[in-house]
């Protein structure tokens, strides 16, 4: 059995990757064009931005996203059991500090449970992403092409300029590159299954 427990976590990983290849913090933030205290936050404090950054970051170490979240191996099938998706790598995104909403409001993210984490080669992240009512992040933009099945509940995607209500049993597919953003629709909780593909 394939034990799915996160050993690690993206900064930890970002700071094992930069101690690879000589990568400094400074030039690490002036390749991803990410502003240096945020990757600091990121190794240092455990902080998940969300994922567009962590592209960046992908990127500018020449490695895929998989190998900041959890990348073994594996290089058959990787089944995940019914249940068994709470037990494999999962991080939650929000806005970062200093961008959160007018009135002091607590934001909130979304959570993301990895269902391939131990697949390795992999080109496309997929995930089950929990939208609690509450939830709230920023846009984001990035290269790629994303996937979204509401398995329940609703959600708003917010695409550009435009503005879907999706509900279950809905898909969108879409460009990554166009900012977007994923909302909870009419206050209530939602799930999706979202893949997201970033071209090597």
């Amino acid at each position: 059995m394939v034990d799915m427990a996160v050993t690690t976590t993206p900064g930890e990983r970002i700071i094992e990757l930069c101690k690879t290849y000589s990568i400094s913090r400074e030039t690490l933030a002036e390749r991803s064009g990410l502003p240096i205290e945020l990757i600091r936050r990121i190794e240092e404090e455990g902080h998940i931005p969300g994922l567009a950054p962590l592209l960046k970051i992908s990127r500018a170490l020449g490695v895929r996203l998989g190998a900041l979240l959890d990348d073994h191996a594996e290089l058959g099938p990787v089944i995940t059991r019914t249940g068994t998706a709470g037990a494999a790598a999962r991080f939650v995104t929000g806005i970062p500090s200093g961008e959160a909403p007018a009135g002091g409001a607590e934001p909130r993210g979304l959570s993301f449970k990895t269902l391939a984490a131990d697949k390795g080669g992999r080109h496309m992240e997929p995930f089950i992403v929990d939208i609690e009512s509450h939830s709230e992040q920023a846009k984001s933009s990035h290269e790629g092409e994303e996937f979204i099945y509401v398995l329940s509940g609703a959600i708003t995607l917010e695409y550009g300029s435009d503005t879907h209500r999706l509900d279950q049993g809905d898909s969108v597919y879409y460009d990554s590159i166009v900012p977007h953003r994923v909302l909870p629709a009419a206050a209530q909780q939602a799930q999706i299954l979202a893949v997201i593909y970033s071209p090597a």
